[in-house]
């Protein structure tokens, strides 16, 4: 019939349509993969930081350089061959809410099972609670390639780490064997539940009741939005963390507590009930990150057992918002690492006009764009900021490693206030730098990167969240300026800064002779300078106007992003040319000199933006906040 030879040449025709067009196609475009970064990672570790070597001063014996190339390499092999693959698969199926029950994507669940017998999630966690006992900052890394070949999948296995971390240092004894020990055994995982309908950052809004029992627990009431990975089908339980209000607690954040709520309560003998102790309510139909839950949860009588102190709940939940902050950096890192790593391969591949300073490939009908000036800019920058990036988490993560083997309290919350002052950094400076990064790998494949089967579109999708949750860039930048700058007198941005002028010190002084980038150094300590110079000013405009904080602080938010960068950027190149000086082999020869020339792009075009936000940061917000509800409305009503 007629319409049976219709069908049949469509058939035919698309065929043939596919097949020109993926041949047409650069090859990376037709399987575009994750490659972890084993030597940069090991460069970091190993050589400008000493992972080994600060682990054995906090008592870490075992984690020797050859058990930290160990860990990341099987890490790699799991991320590249298991997990990188799922992305896609995560992509197009996403999570589906059947019967009450979340189903995730065709091969998140397998995955998580080898996960699992590999013993990964209990990595850093004590060994009296069944883990492994080596520091945060390897299981930091460790999330870096699972997060950058699936961020979707990785975002199950991350919350839990934080919920450990919660426990940890807030539960009970017995909460901690009965939970912990599960959460390390990934045979359950865990949540943090803040944000409700009416509030989310504004946390002195939540609503949700916590009812006191005669036997000590708690009668948990009301619904959670937003909740990541709140419901799966990978493990038997999830444990809930959650902020709720006791009966008769003080208004505001001052009246939060915290509470442990499982999906299902574990009876005396260890067995779980077969009821639900609270329920999934509704997925939401997001524009990205489709392979992980983001759940409503309804608390309905629900039974939860108390964290720590009434009514220190949020301060017991800045754990776990700390652990998610650093978490979410690496998300901007990831997003750096993988659309340089597209777009590099397209750029090799892709021919299109010739270099303006005379062909380079004659024997071909054009370059590969890799030679144009711009598109090299472009890849550049998103390599400048995943390296770069890269070493920013890491010295933050064994910060935290630092303050997690504090002998006491006390130096526990130096520590925590420490690392405070880099926990909105990171989060915002490097989710921002991800996000760009992967708008310029779309730019470098030009039409291709808007066709969703070459995967960058994909990573614009999942990326974009990262700016939003745990905090937007506003939220961070806020926090960074008004709480851990300001209000706490510069303090400990002051500590920071000696380190970094110390360090430009002996390049500039103690190491004149033998130093290589006095330049740099000058830089630095230039922008360091006067990083004091503008917070002491922004002090003093706030005394006067209340509204310079907000005005200021995401300009002071990224500028703070490139001047830590460009103190670890100074570290590298110094490191990369010292070992030059001593003849390596051809291999890292090859990287030193990438290292050098990526480092010298980040002060060349990178680092001259501070320049306009100092300015853009002091401008006074009057005019700003003189325009009127009306005058934002006017000719669009």
């Amino acid at each position: 019939s007629t319409q049976s030879t219709w069908e049949s040449f469509r058939l035919t025709a698309m065929a043939l349509s596919l097949a020109l067009r993926a041949r047409a196609l650069p090859a990376f475009a037709r399987s575009l993969t994750y490659k972890a970064p084993q030597r940069e990672i090991d460069f970091v570790l190993q050589e400008v930081l000493d992972l080994p070597g600060h682990a054995d001063k906090l008592g870490y014996k075992d984690c020797n350089a050859d058990l930290v190339r160990s860990v990341v390499e099987e890490c790699a092999k799991f991320s590249e061959n298991v997990l990188s693959p799922l992305d896609p698969v995560g992509d197009k199926e996403g999570c589906k809410l059947v019967n009450g029950n979340v189903v995730t994507p065709k091969g998140f669940k397998e995955a998580y099972a080898e996960y699992i017998a590999g013993g990964w999630q209990g990595l850093t966690v004590p060994p009296e609670y069944g883990g492994q006992g080596l520091p945060l900052s390897l299981g930091l890394i460790k999330s870096e390639l699972i997060g950058t070949a699936n961020w979707s999948w990785g975002m199950y296995p991350g919350l839990s780490i934080g919920a450990i971390n919660t426990l940890l240092l807030h539960a009970s004894e017995e909460q901690k064997k009965t939970y912990v020990t599960k959460l390390a055994e990934g045979t359950w995982t865990g949540t943090m539940c803040l944000t409700e309908p009416q509030c989310g950052t504004d946390l002195a809004q939540v609503k949700t009741r916590a009812d006191r029992q005669a036997d000590g627990s708690f009668r948990i009431t009301g619904t959670k939005i937003f909740i990541s990975c709140g419901d799966h089908d990978f493990t038997e339980n999830v444990v809930h963390i959650v902020l709720a209000r006791i009966d008769g607690a003080p208004a505001g954040t001052k009246g939060i507590s915290l509470f442990l709520v499982p999906k299902h309560l574990p009876g005396p003998d260890g067995k779980l009930a077969k009821g639900k102790n609270l329920v999934c309510s509704r997925l939401e139909n997001k524009m990205g990150i489709h392979g992980s839950s983001t759940c409503e949860m309804t608390f309905e009588n629900s039974v939860g057992y108390l964290i720590g102190k009434e009514n220190a709940g949020l301060h017991h939940m800045f754990t776990f918002m700390n652990t998610a902050r650093i978490g979410t950096a690496l998300q901007g890192l990831g997003a750096s690492e993988l659309a340089y790593q597209g777009a590099l391969r397209y750029a090799k591949e892709r021919l299109a006009m010739r270099s303006l300073s005379g062909p380079k490939f004659p024997n071909l009908v054009a370059d590969p764009i890799l030679v144009h000036p711009d598109v090299r800019k472009m890849l550049m920058t998103a390599k400048a900021f995943s390296e770069g990036g890269r070493c920013m988490v890491y010295y933050t993560a064994m910060l935290a490693d630092t303050m997690l083997q504090a002998g006491d309290d006390k130096a526990r919350k130096s520590h925590d206030d420490y690392l405070g002052l880099f926990t909105p950094i990171l989060k915002g400076f490097l989710t921002e730098t991800g996000q760009e990064s992967t708008n310029l790998g779309i730019q470098v494949l030009g039409g291709h990167g808007f066709i969703r089967e070459n995967r960058l579109e994909q990573l614009a999708r999942d990326t974009r969240i990262s700016t939003l949750y745990e905090g937007t860039t506003g939220v961070q930048a806020l926090d960074l300026l008004g709480r851990k700058v300001v209000l706490d007198s510069g303090k400990n941005l002051f500590k920071f800064s000696k380190e970094i002028l110390g360090y430009t010190k002996k390049v500039l002084v103690d190491d004149y002779k033998t130093s290589s980038h006095k330049l740099e150094a000058a830089k630095v300590a230039g922008l360091t300078l006067k990083w004091l110079g503008l917070t002491a000013r922004i002090a003093v405009q706030a005394a006067r106007n209340k509204d310079t904080i907000g005005s200021a602080s995401v300009d002071f938010l990224m500028y703070s992003g490139y001047v830590s960068m460009s103190y670890f950027w100074l570290k590298m190149m110094e490191i990369s040319s010292a070992k030059l000086a001593a003849s390596p082999n051809a291999a890292d020869t090859l990287f030193y000199q990438s290292k050098l020339a990526t480092g010298k792009f980040f002060f060349d075009h990178l680092l001259p933006r501070t320049k306009g936000l100092a300015k853009s940061m002091v401008a006074s917000p009057k005019r700003l906040m003189a325009i009127t509800e009306d005058q934002f409305f006017v000719g669009r009503q």
